[in-house]
């Protein structure tokens, strides 16, 4: 979650300083104990965002009483067709607001684990061994971020929701009253379905802040100073029985006071030992299900949200904890900047690579604004703030729920910047702003997708990319980048309509067989050859056009080389052979079509001519090369 809020549907973004940095001092590392799990380096993520990925059960579907304020929605509330036009407007829309993105955040379209557990096979075709989920606790939301609690998976992700909010309705923070709802329980079969496959499982973990309906904030709000669970937030004042009014008042989140923000020590340097110890309880009974000190059954590991919202010295022992539960555990940072020093001080294997992977990526490949050097310069400079074992760790990530969707970055790229180190990254792609091209990416604006693809599937650290994007999917900033998953055995509305009223192409919705192939041969060059997952990383080769950029990976005797043009105009770029090892030089992957890649062998240097908007993989051979295409 970015530092941006939702207050009726309206974004505000806040810049200050807990954006910034890691609250609560210098932190307590645990240098003894590795953060880094060997697996990290072999992984190939795949973000879901469990309401949109695929409604397996009926059954199940969320319902009006279920919504977050759900007497502020109209009788008529259905839950929204999947494959409908995402900017058409049903009637119970329209009744509730004459503004398009008003009522979005109370569509629901029944996306459960039913349906992650049908896309398994899937996903293990696609070449991801590990997931990472967006929040499955128990909320209101559609995003979850505001959990009621984060010991039960979201009963409406689950086979009997009546049933299981009645089991929960009897429990209390003490892990002993927690019982194993149906939604549970399904969690821990698509645990071990996915294990079958050699899928590892990530959760999202937020220990920062709360949803109203909590149970503890719940306890806070019905029994005042009374409340066991009192201290667990920062309480303002509390309500005056004898009075009319509520004075009841507490701090939220940024502000935001939906989500009751917990308590730190006085000393600030760690979480409030209520919620803590409530936050180890839960992260042991996903960690370790059946508690029998074997963790093979429980997750791989958790991305934590808000990071530098909480202090250094809480994560050093959350960290630690969770290596005590499995030493294999995997833990990633939400943290926008150069996060060296907290994964560090936190002792967390990854960060979310915005800052040296997502933004330099944009920089150059999707707004042309950086040179290749510089590009390459940036990898290499930016990655090697991180500790060895960290840097192939990495989440390289281009896009996800927090952003606008790649497909859309790369139709709206930008000519100019306020901000030159982040490139405009995270452009705002919501109703705040109306320009927003929202239309389908062109086969130019797809071939630099494929470029980006390529450049993850082979650079240092970790590639992960989120749900649809390999199908093809489009979308501007939340809440536009969390359409419903389009799949090649539904039938999808054409996307015609505009949520300003504006002309717009008359876009088909189909899964993209060739793109779905392409990222299946890129992520298949990954696993099938250890220096693209373990070696080192460093420029090579000249050329004349400060459109091209190439980098070597290297591991013992073997290397990879990535070369790129990003020009409109064909491009050449030459690389000594001896500085590479190689006899010569074949195409191993291109990113566009036949042809459009070529290498020549003088005996001392290889030429490599690259069509516009191209890039390959490159591997020695012993022979001349022929030209590869990009589709199998």
């Amino acid at each position: 979650m970015k530092c941006t809020f939702l207050f009726g549907f309206v974004f505000v973004s806040l810049i200050a300083a807990g954006c910034e940095a890691t609250r609560g001092g210098e932190g307590r590392q645990r240098s003894d104990v590795p953060t880094v799990p060997d697996w990290a380096a072999d992984a190939v993520f795949y973000q879901i965002f469990p309401e949109r990925f695929r409604n397996g059960d009926p059954s199940n579907d969320p319902t009006r009483e279920s919504l977050d304020e759900p007497h502020t929605v109209p009788e008529s509330w259905r839950v929204s067709s999947w494959t409908g036009d995402w900017y058409a407007r049903s009637d119970w829309e329209k009744a509730m607001s004459d503004d398009f993105y008003e009522p979005l955040r109370r569509r629901r379209y029944g996306g459960d684990l039913a349906g992650v557990i049908e896309k398994l096979e899937y996903l293990a075709d696609l070449g991801i061994n590990t997931i990472y989920f967006n929040p499955l606790f128990y909320a209101r939301s559609l995003h979850k971020y505001d959990g009621n609690t984060y010991h039960h998976i979201d009963p409406y992700f689950g086979p009997d929701p009546d049933g299981d909010l009645q089991m929960m309705a009897e429990e209390t923070a003490d892990p002993e009253t927690w019982q194993w709802t149906a939604a549970d329980s399904l969690f821990l079969e698509l645990l071990a379905e996915a294990s079958g496959r050699n899928i590892r499982v990530v959760i999202d973990g937020v220990w920062n802040h709360t949803g109203r309906d909590f149970f503890a904030f719940v306890d806070v709000r019905q029994r005042g100073e009374e409340s066991p669970y009192k201290d667990w937030y920062i309480i303002h004042s509390f309500d005056d029985p004898a009075t009319p009014e509520d004075e009841f008042d507490h701090q939220g989140w940024w502000g935001h006071k939906p989500l009751p923000e917990f308590a730190d020590t006085p000393d600030g340097k760690d979480l409030h030992p209520g919620p803590k110890k409530y936050v180890f309880d839960a992260t042991r009974r996903w960690m370790d299900p059946n508690a029998d000190g074997d963790p093979s059954d429980g997750i791989a590991g958790w991305r934590l949200d808000v990071v530098p919202d909480m202090p250094i010295g809480f994560w050093a022992d959350w960290n630690a904890y969770v290596r005590g539960i499995n030493p294999d555990a995997y833990t990633v940072a939400e943290i926008w900047h150069d996060a060296a020093g907290d994964v560090r001080r936190g002792g967390f294997s990854s960060t979310m690579n915005y800052h040296a992977f997502a933004m330099p990526v944009k920089g150059f490949l999707v707004d042309r604004q950086v040179s290749g050097s510089e590009f390459v310069d940036m990898l290499k400079d930016r990655a090697a703030i991180y500790d060895a074992p960290n840097r192939f760790a990495l989440l390289n990530l281009v896009d996800s729920h927090d952003t606008p969707r790649i497909a859309s970055m790369i139709v709206n790229r930008e000519s100019r910047y306020t901000e030159p180190d982040v490139f405009d990254y995270d452009r705002d792609g919501w109703g705040g702003e109306p320009s927003y091209d929202v239309r389908k990416p062109n086969e130019m604006e797809r071939r630099i997708q494929r470029m980006i693809a390529l450049v993850q599937a082979t650079h240092v650290g970790a590639p992960m990319i989120y749900y649809g994007t390999e199908a093809g999917m489009w979308g501007a900033d939340d809440p536009d980048d969390r359409m419903p998953t389009t799949w090649d055995d539904m039938q999808f509305d054409v996307q015609a309509s505009h949520p300003y009223g504006r002309t717009r192409p008359a876009d088909t919705v189909a899964f993209d067989h060739e793109l779905f192939a392409f990222y299946r041969r890129a992520f298949g060059e990954r696993h099938g050859r250890e220096v693209l997952r373990r070696g080192g990383f460093d420029a090579i080769g000249t050329s004349d056009s400060d459109g091209v950029a190439a980098f070597v990976r290297r591991l013992e005797s073997d290397a990879a080389v990535v070369v790129m043009n990003r020009d409109e105009d064909a491009q050449t770029i030459e690389m000594e052979k001896s500085a590479i090892g190689w006899t010569g030089a074949s195409v191993a992957l291109s990113a566009s079509a036949d042809g459009d890649v070529r290498v020549s062998d003088d005996g001392v240097t290889l030429a490599v001519e690259l069509q516009p908007l191209t890039a390959a993989l490159l591997v020695e051979s012993d022979s001349s090369p022929v030209p590869s295409g990009a589709d199998e």
